[in-house]
């Protein structure tokens, strides 16, 4: 029983991995969304200001989520370099 609950652990680990990099993709077009939308209704701009930010988002959103791919990419990697001593 142990056994499986270790497993199901790790498997909901490398979900909320995978969650968070989805995660990063999206909350930089909101965030990008938010403030050319403003910016477009302090300076009148209707929609110039929300299309560039949206994409600027979409550029965070991606440069993130390549981070965060990078970071899990090496993680896993060091897991392999030290096996269990099975002795």
């Amino acid at each position: 029983m142990k056994k499986n609950k270790n497993f199901s652990l790790k498997t909901f680990s490398k979900y909320i991995s995978v969650g968070a990099i989805g995660l990063h993709l999206v909350s930089g077009i909101i965030v990008g969304v938010f403030i050319g939308y403003y910016l477009d209704k302090f300076f009148h701009t209707s929609p110039l200001l929300t299309i560039i930010f949206f994409f600027l988002g979409v550029i965070t959103g991606f440069y993130n989520m390549y981070k965060d791919v990078l970071k899990y990419i090496e993680k896993e990697e060091k897991k392999g370099e030290n096996p269990p001593n099975e002795d």
